[in-house]
């Protein structure tokens, strides 16, 4: 009595233990617990997934070839500042292909000296096609290109995930696909354009100087309706200063609401970029508009410190995106790494801005290429009918047993019973999210739940036939039963675990259900309902079985 003794309380153990982790998934009934329960007890459960509860699906596609162009660029303007510190005179400095920097200059003699700066630069090599005495051509090694698109990968998956978890998103999914593609999920989410928006912003900070002795010349308008940039663009396309780009900011006039748009003409050489940032939040100033308080890391803040003081009373342009959110006039050296971004934002547009500052820019645009918005009502939908599946199979396995094993499948059908319970609690233990395929899986433990029962019933069965007492019978039918039920089970938990190891998204869901109720079901078969036969023998003597 006394195994059966310590049986039955694990069997009590595992059931009250399942219940509690099961409470908090069951929201109605969580909610009515007294406030000292509920601190006690664990605030998640089961998380519902996207086809569940609605969301959208979003795969992206990273532009690698641009991510390749921006870090070019970037070693452009490094080049431009180098060549200033060491005082070499040349004509320009550009990026004349995707991956190729040209430096051309007067004097022949400084190509030698020129040509040494490569030290710094081991991630360039110089081309045949240099030709010219005056003219140097550099091209971006093979293996860095291939190291800038894969990190492009990387850092869009990192900076994408920052931006979710900020955004406030519950069980978000976010993984690569193939080699450059990124799948998002986003259940429960009740704006999809805004989260679309902030997850694809590419939230590239740039600060650069105005050109205001050229403005004047081009005699561009002071202000111009929307959606009028591309006409402004190509009437002062013939007369744009080398080095130079025409921006345009965004505003709202006060007494009509209409929105518009202000040129400016704008030096292409960037001072500094938003990588040195270190904090972004929304302030509001004292006619209660929102804006965007920055911080700069140390490096940012002494070189901030240094251009605000090179070009006082010169306007600086605030650009992210090549959209320029502020112009103001310095009017002194800036010290303490501090700026503010100022424009005509709602408080959410500014709390967006500095959601994507704070978790950094994307390394190159994003392209939707899947967009998939799953309702509240179909998700729904798929509930009812997955529990009516559960239900309808769960009902038609009970009555099978019962008729066919009689008693015997009574106590099959309360293993049943257990292995659900327990399945669910060990769902909510791991917050696991529940799907789609989470519930076929479900279906597919009633069915298997049952099966080692089976098993062990026809072994008793062929037991009883042979003469033997119904505790022999059940004791030798449980024995022979073992392997064969252990051997079927660990074929197919590896199945599942292969599944969880190299599936995705709703296939690891299946996966998880699966090699939980794997594991639940040896342990309902093999100690919950042996528990009762011994009960049953012990305390009644039973002489014959129903079976």
């Amino acid at each position: 009595m006394k195994k059966v003794g310590g049986r039955l309380t694990l069997l009590a153990l595992v059931v009250v233990v399942s219940v509690i982790f099961f409470i908090p998934s069951y929201q109605p009934f969580y909610q009515a617990l007294p406030g000292w329960l509920k601190r006690v007890m664990p605030n998640k459960g089961i998380t519902l997934g996207l086809d569940l509860q609605g969301g959208i699906h979003l795969v992206m596609e990273v532009d690698e070839d641009r991510a390749v162009e921006i870090a070019v660029d970037r070693s452009v303007v490094s080049l431009q500042d180098l060549l200033v510190d060491k005082k070499i005179p040349v004509e320009s400095v550009t990026r004349t292909g995707p991956t190729q920097v040209t430096i051309q200059f007067q004097n022949a003699e400084l190509k030698a000296q020129i040509q040494k700066m490569i030290d710094d630069y081991p991630t360039f090599s110089e081309t045949e096609s240099a030709g010219s005495a005056n003219r140097l051509v550099w091209e971006l090694r093979e293996m860095e290109v291939k190291r800038i698109k894969d990190s492009a990968i990387n850092q869009a998956l990192e900076t994408i995930r920052n931006r979710i978890d900020q955004f406030g998103v519950a069980e978000p999914m976010v993984q690569r696909q193939g080699l450059k593609q990124i799948v998002v999920q986003l259940p429960g989410v009740k704006e999809p354009k805004r989260a679309k928006d902030l997850i694809k912003e590419t939230a590239l900070l740039e600060f650069k100087m105005l050109d205001e002795d050229n403005q004047l010349k081009l005699d561009l308008p002071a202000r111009i309706p929307k959606d009028k940039e591309a006409e402004i663009l190509k009437q002062a396309e013939a007369k744009l200063p080398v080095g130079d780009q025409i921006l345009f900011e965004r505003a709202v006039d006060k007494d009509t609401g209409r929105e518009y748009r202000i040129p400016y003409l704008v030096k292409k050489r960037v001072m500094l970029t938003g990588d040195v940032l270190s904090d972004a939040r929304v302030s509001i100033g004292q006619f209660n508009d929102p804006y965007v308080s920055i911080t700069f890391d140390a490096k940012g803040g002494r070189e901030f410190e240094r251009i605000t003081g090179d070009n006082v009373k010169k306007r600086m342009a605030v650009v992210l995106d090549n959209t320029i959110y502020s112009a103001p006039v310095i009017q002194e050296r800036i010290t303490g790494g501090r700026a503010q971004i100022t424009g005509t934002f709602s408080t959410q547009e500014a709390n967006d801005l500095a959601i994507v500052l704070r978790a950094g820019a994307l390394p190159a645009p994003l392209k939707i290429i899947q967009d998939l918005t799953v309702g509240p009502s179909l998700g729904k939908d798929s509930i009812e009918k997955g529990v009516q599946a559960t239900l309808f199979a769960g009902a038609l396995v009970v009555v099978f047993m019962m008729v066919y094993y009689r008693t015997s499948g009574v106590i099959a059908d309360f293993a049943l019973a257990l292995n659900l319970l327990c399945l669910m609690g060990a769902l909510s233990a791991l917050n696991a999210t529940l799907t789609l395929p989470g519930i076929a899986g479900i279906v597919l433990t009633i069915g298997m739940g049952v099966d080692s029962n089976v098993l062990i019933f026809e072994r008793i069965r062929e037991e009883l036939r042979l003469g033997k007492a119904v505790r022999l019978a059940v004791d030798g039918g449980y024995q022979k039963a073992l392997l064969t039920i252990v051997d079927s089970h660990v074929t197919t938990l590896i199945t599942g675990v292969a599944l969880f190891l190299f599936g995705t998204g709703p296939i690891k869901g299946f996966a998880v259900t699966l090699c939980l109720g794997i594991g639940i079901n040896l342990f309902t078969a093999l100690v919950g309902t042996k528990v009762i036969f011994d009960l049953m023998n012990q305390r009644h003597k039973v002489g014959q079985l129903s079976i």
